[in-house]
């Protein structure tokens, strides 16, 4: 836009090319905007933003204040009608940016340049609202380096630099300002809670749901978003047995599975961990759970209950559910410690079982059939062959697909006998319909199954793609609660890897070369995956997630590190080396001509003569005159002054300058 108005306009004159480079920075502050403002306040800030780089070119007047008075209160109440209120974050900021556009329009003083200037700053400040990652922080440093460089441009009174010279010169600036920003951030006292919200506005993402239906979470399959992310303190469990647990399904209405858990009390919660039998090898490790509006806590089974939890209080149900204790919108840091071999909730009596045996009445006539002949090979054979009887049944003519047929009102029949397709939501809900028909207590427990191990920095990162739902079967009292996955019967391959390649998918575009490439972990691209992977968790853990806790460990570890001696050592050597590498390059910098006149300088001191920093050197010229020395003493010292004088302040010589230099330093060697 203003590149087409220049070329119209011709040559800029100085406060045209002033004026487009504030519109410049103006519009790289109001464009990360435009993605959540209104529609009408975008298409009016850049409606207005043409017109004044318009005005701008042409050199017109500005709209009168009569005028842009009523059109700044009439966007005002746009902004009420649209929003409901003035206050708030979305409201607040939709407001600042009609501000910005319209102070650009009513600019007559040197003042009013700085106030756009500053305006611009603050609601630069304002993209972290809705965006904290790297890509956001790199354009918001351009951002400043553009308005810091608008900025010294209005300090000039005299010949402009070029405007690459004054880009070089903010960006000097904010690099010299950066060291104390970092120390701020690291060393002054964090606030409790997110520092980019506003309570009541943060809308957070949706978690995993407490409910389960048909192509529930089919949906989260294709989504390659990420949910938590893992590291392990030592080994890591297999892949097949990385189910990372959340809620726990008991209920059941004919369509959808849902919670019935409730929190427990703490003497409940004492009596819970006591039913745990953990034994085998334990896996510590920490999880880092990304943003949502409802949050699991989803762990590996079977861990051992939290006992402290960042900035939450943990609540636990009596079906091994570990969640948060509120709805949270920011990330959740917590750790604990699996044992893959464990016995769960052995003691618990008929009464209790009960609710895991409840099915919904004049629902799946087929499938009722079907399970009292597996009740009648339970009751000969026992438990297990049942369950493998309908593992078996999966194995013959099932489909693992994302794309299953719909489902009518009695889905379970349509799925066992009909369409035999369907993905993990389907197979244990069908799992569990059977068993509970067959007199097993069962359930549904959905969570996350897998995660891909990042080799640079250790973190098992789980995406919404590994969404998974098994069961839980009771077997008596000396099992306890028993998963099975009846998913694995089906397609293994999807256990022991991943989604991708049980159910490859086309890529779009032609790419399937790229994402084939991608998935092959010793490829160029993997590495550069993972390498960004590994930056952006970086990102996340010591910048947004640096929180008081965080703040207090790493001060402490900090104050205990630079008591040691040796690093102390280390930091001043390092610290030297730099000052004498600067010294030394300043050293070859220096004109000749400048250092023999402080050397000059420096012998006159010692007759008594200290130079005046607004003294020229045909002034100290006449107080040399006066000192008693040799009559050849004094010539030489006045001829070097004169010689200085015109080497630096004079027209440029003639001949050869080696040659004025050589006789500067003779005259200099003849004072002394």
């Amino acid at each position: 836009m203003i590149a087409a108005l220049a070329k119209l306009a011709g040559p800029l004159t100085r406060d045209k090319a002033d004026t487009l480079l504030l519109l410049l920075a103006a519009i790289l502050v109001l464009a990360p905007h435009f993605d959540h403002l209104p529609l009408w306040t975008s298409a009016t800030i850049c409606l207005t933003l043409f017109w004044r780089a318009a005005i701008t070119m042409r050199g017109s007047r500005l709209p009168p204040l009569w005028l842009l008075v009523p059109v700044s209160l009439l966007t005002m109440g746009g902004v009420y009608l649209n929003f409901r209120t003035l206050l708030g974050r979305e409201a607040g900021v939709t407001m600042l940016a009609l501000l910005l556009t319209f102070k650009l329009l009513e600019m007559h003083a040197r003042r009013d340049l700085f106030v756009v200037t500053f305006l611009s700053f603050f609601l630069l400040l304002t993209n972290f609202f809705y965006s904290q990652s790297i890509g956001t922080a790199l354009v918001m440093v351009a951002t400043i380096v553009v308005l810091l460089a608008a900025q010294i441009t209005f300090q000039f009174t005299g010949a402009v630099p070029p405007l690459a010279t004054r880009l070089k010169l903010a960006g000097r600036v904010f690099l010299v300002a950066a060291p104390l920003g970092v120390f701020l951030f690291v060393a002054f006292p964090r606030i409790q809670g997110p520092l980019w919200g506003l309570p009541g506005d943060a809308g957070g993402k949706s978690g995993m749901s407490d409910t389960m239906s048909p192509g529930s979470i089919t949906s989260m399959a294709l989504s390659e978003e990420v949910a938590f992310r893992a590291k392990f303190d030592g080994p890591a469990p297999l892949q097949q047995q990385l189910y990372w647990r959340g809620p726990v399904l008991s209920n059941y209405d004919g369509r959808t599975w849902s919670r019935i858990g409730r929190p427990q009390t703490p003497v409940a919660v004492y009596r819970l961990g006591r039913q745990l039998g953990l034994t085998g090898p334990a896996h510590r490790y920490e999880v880092t759970l990304e943003p949502g509006r409802r949050q699991f806590l989803f762990m590996l089974e079977l861990s051992e209950p939290l006992t402290a939890l960042e900035d939450a209080s943990p609540a636990y149900t009596d079906e091994l559910e570990q969640l948060a204790h509120a709805n949270s919108d920011k990330r959740m840091r917590y750790e604990a410690v699996a044992h893959p071999a464990y016995a769960a909730q052995t003691a618990l009596s008929p009464a209790t079982l009960e609710r895991w045996l409840q099915l919904p009445q004049g629902f799946n006539p087929r499938t009722l059939r079907y399970a009292a002949g597996i009740q009648a090979l339970r009751a000969e054979r026992g438990d297990d062959a049942a369950i493998a009887a309908v593992l078996d049944n999966f194995r013959q003519g099932f489909e693992y697909t994302l794309e299953p047929d719909r489902l009518g009102r009695d889905a379970v029949d349509e799925f066992l006998f009909q369409t035999r397709k369907g993905f993990c939501e389907h197979f244990s809900g069908a799992f569990v319909y059977v068993m509970r028909a067959a007199g097993l207590p069962a359930r549904v427990v959905n969570g996350y199954q897998g995660g891909e191990l990042n080799p640079v920095d250790g973190y098992y990162t789980v995406r919404q793609s590994d969404a998974h739902a098994w069961s839980e079967v009771w077997l008596g009292p000396q099992r306890g609660w028993v998963r099975v996955d009846p998913t694995a019967a089906v397609a293994p391959e999807r256990i022991r890897t991943s989604l991708a390649q049980a159910l490859p998918q086309d890529a779009p575009f032609g790419l399937q070369g790229l994402v084939e490439l991608s998935r092959d972990q010793a490829s160029w691209l993997a590495q550069l995956r993972f390498n960004l992977s590994a930056v952006n968790n970086a990102w996340n853990q010591w910048i947004l997630d640096y929180n008081p806790n965080r703040q207090e460990n790493f001060l402490r570890e900090l104050v205990a590190a630079l008591g040691d001696w040796r690093l102390l050592a280390g930091l001043a050597l390092f610290a030297g080396l730099i000052m004498l590498a600067k010294y030394r390059r300043a050293w070859r910098r220096r004109d000749p001509v400048d250092a023999a006149y402080l050397a000059f300088c420096r012998l006159l001191a010692r007759y008594g003569i200290a130079r005046a920093p607004d003294e020229g050197p045909l002034s100290l010229a006449l107080r040399v005159r006066q000192l008693k020395l040799p009559r050849e003493k004094l010539a030489a010292m006045t001829a070097f002054l004169e010689l200085y004088g015109a080497l630096k302040y004079g027209a440029p010589p003639a001949q050869n300058e080696a040659q004025p230099l050589t006789r500067l330093h003779r005259l200099l060697k003849q004072s002394r």
